[in-house]
């Protein structure tokens, strides 16, 4: 992978609205009974 490819995926991982984030930890997709923080 290219270092900007690296980037992107750890972007990606970090934000809980991509579904990589999810995917890193575990789930096919974000939650549908998850809030987010604009939620609160």
């Amino acid at each position: 992978m290219s270092k900007e490819s690296d980037n992107d995926n750890h972007s990606n991982q970090c934000n809980p609205n991509n579904d990589a984030y999810w995917q890193s930890r575990g789930e096919d997709e974000k939650p549908e009974d998850c809030e987010s923080k604009e939620d609160k």
